[in-house]
């Protein structure tokens, strides 16, 4: 009699279902996921909606690090002896999302190179991606980066097919992200609209011409 060989790991499949150490949850918009400062026990992987990563300073000032979304994991940072939360992640749109607690991801990391190789794989292009922010912030103008933002945020450049329709983010958000004021935000918006780049009206919708704005004098790094 045959024995029957198991079908290969599918870190797809894997993350889709509910497992030992392995929850799956729907998160509604500007719900909590974990606090600045809350025991850093697990890793979070977004299936569909977007995550804001945001820190406070002591003075009640708040830094938006990051907006996360589809086939993003954060909270990562527990797996290298991180104790306690950085960053607040918020939910800012309607949102699933699976846990996976810090022993269960270690073991599947270890057991399955296929999960390993893909985690890998997204933290090192978490790694170039915030080596292109500070490049952003060091050498491009507020407008490039405003610009570099929006087209990020609707997915162009990453795997899958871009998202042109961002969900609602407040200028002082995008601001915060991008370092500049709500005006000048306001100024770029404004200024793309009329250019034909995105549709602003309440929500933003991102037209692929933009990225002609981004690629237009990339500033040059000398090696």
């Amino acid at each position: 009699m045959a024995i029957k060989s198991e079908p290969p790991f599918d870190p797809e499949s894997f993350l889709s279902k509910v497992g030992d150490g392995r929850s799956i949850e729907k998160f509604r918009k500007n719900r909590i996921v974990f606090s600045q400062g809350s025991p850093a026990d697990a890793v979070f992987y977004i299936q569909k909606g977007k995550v804001k990563l945001a820190v406070l300073s002591r003075q009640g000032k708040e830094a938006v690090v990051a907006i996360l979304g589809p086939n993003d994991f954060f909270g990562e940072g527990c797996l290298a002896g991180q104790r306690n939360r950085m960053a607040t992640a918020t939910a800012i749109a309607e949102s699933v999302i699976v846990r996976l607690e810090k022993e269960a991801i270690n073991d599947v990391i270890h057991r399955e190179p296929a999960f390993s190789e893909m985690f890998m794989t997204y933290l090192l292009t978490r790694t170039i991606r915030i080596e292109e922010d500070l490049v952003d912030q060091l050498f491009n103008s507020s407008e490039k980066r405003l610009a570099r933002l929006l087209l990020l945020l609707a997915n162009y450049g990453k795997v899958g097919k871009p998202e042109p329709l961002i969900a609602k983010i407040s200028q002082e958000t995008l601001a915060e992200m991008i370092g500049t004021t709500r005006s000048r935000v306001s100024f770029f918006m404004n200024k793309f609209r009329k250019l034909g780049l995105i549709d602003y009206n309440g929500g933003i919708e991102v037209h692929s011409s933009l990225l002609s704005l981004v690629l237009h004098e990339q500033p040059h790094i000398e090696t």
